[in-house]
C-alpha cells in the first residue's frame, strides 16, 4: 500500500501471455504503458492501450485485456479512489479512456517515481492532485478554483512547522480550506519551486547546521525527517555538491 491518499493500490507487472477476463473494479484505474500495447474492451467497445497515452477506466464498468502484440506488455497501474475523481465523470471516461497527452504521461510518470520512494509522500501527493486536475479537464469536470489569499505562505509555515514530521497534502488543504492543486500551483508560483522540493531543501540546511555541531549524521537524517542516511545522502549531495560526511569534516 503507498500510503498516499486517494491511491488504494500501486501494480506493475509484465505479461505475455495473461489475458484478463471480463471484471470490475471499485476504484478509477490509471494506467501507462512502458512497452508493448493492450487491447481491452471497455462498456463493449474495443479501445487500445499504448506507450504514448494514458488510459483511464472508470470504477463499477466491465473491461478486460491482452497483450496486442507478441512480445506482450509491461504496465504501470495506479487504483485511485472517488476522492480523486468524481464517479460523475464516469460517462465521460467510457467514451474517451485514452489521454493522449504527454505532460499528463510524464505526471503520472512522475507520481510512480516518487510512490517508489520512502520519502516520496508529498511529491507523490502533489503530483497526484495535478493529474486529478488535468484528467477532469480533459473529462470536461471542473478544475481546482477555490482561491485563497496567502495561501502559499501559509502553506509554507505549515511545511516550516513540519520539517521532521511531514506534512500531507490533503490535510494541508484542508487547513488552509483550498484544492491541494490550487495549493500545488500557488505554492509554486510564489516560491519557484513545488513544496516537496522546498521542503526537501529546508531538511538539508538543518542537516547542515547540524552536521557542523559534529551530530552523527545517521542521527541527523532522521532528525531532520528523512528516511535514513541513504536518503540523507542523496538529496545532500544533489544540492550542496558534496557528501555529508565530507561536509561535516569542515566543521571539525
Amino acid at each position: 500500500m503507498p500510503g498516499v491518499p486517494g491511491i488504494v493500490e500501486v501494480f506493475h507487472a509484465r505479461f505475455t501471455e495473461h489475458a484478463y477476463p471480463v471484471h470490475a473494479h471499485d476504484t478509477w484505474t490509471l494506467l501507462v504503458i512502458d512497452d508493448g500495447a493492450v487491447r481491452y474492451d471497455l462498456h463493449r467497445h474495443e479501445h487500445g492501450a499504448v506507450p504514448a497515452a494514458v488510459t483511464l477506466l472508470p470504477p463499477h464498468v466491465a473491461h478486460n485485456g491482452r497483450a496486442a502484440t507478441r512480445d506482450g506488455f509491461r504496465k504501470r497501474v495506479a487504483y485511485l479512489d472517488t476522492t480523486v475523481l468524481d464517479p460523475a465523470l464516469t460517462d465521460a471516461a467510457i467514451e474517451h479512456p485514452s489521454l493522449s497527452d504527454p505532460l499528463l504521461r510524464t505526471r503520472v510518470d512522475q507520481l510512480h517515481r516518487a510512490l517508489a520512494t520512502p520519502d516520496g509522500r508529498l511529491e507523490a501527493e502533489s503530483r497526484l492532485a495535478l493529474i486529478g486536475d488535468r484528467i477532469r479537464a480533459h473529462l470536461g469536470g471542473s478544475p481546482a478554483t477555490l482561491v485563497a489569499p496567502g495561501v502559499a505562505g501559509d502553506l509554507r509555515d505549515l511545511l516550516d512547522a513540519a520539517l521532521a514530521d511531514g506534512l500531507a497534502l490533503r490535510d494541508a488543504a484542508a487547513l488552509l480550506h483550498t484544492h491541494p492543486a490550487h495549493l500545488v500551483r500557488s505554492f509554486t508560483k510564489a516560491f519557484g519551486l513545488p513544496p516537496h522540493r522546498y521542503l526537501i531543501a529546508k531538511r538539508v540546511d538543518a542537516a547542515r547546521a547540524k552536521l557542523l555541531d559534529g551530530e552523527p549524521i545517521a542521527q541527523v537524517a532522521t532528525a531532520v525527517g528523512f528516511h535514513d542516511q541513504a536518503h540523507l545522502h542523496r538529496h545532500f549531495s544533489r544540492l550542496v555538491g558534496t557528501t555529508p560526511r565530507a561536509f561535516a569534516k569542515m566543521g571539525a
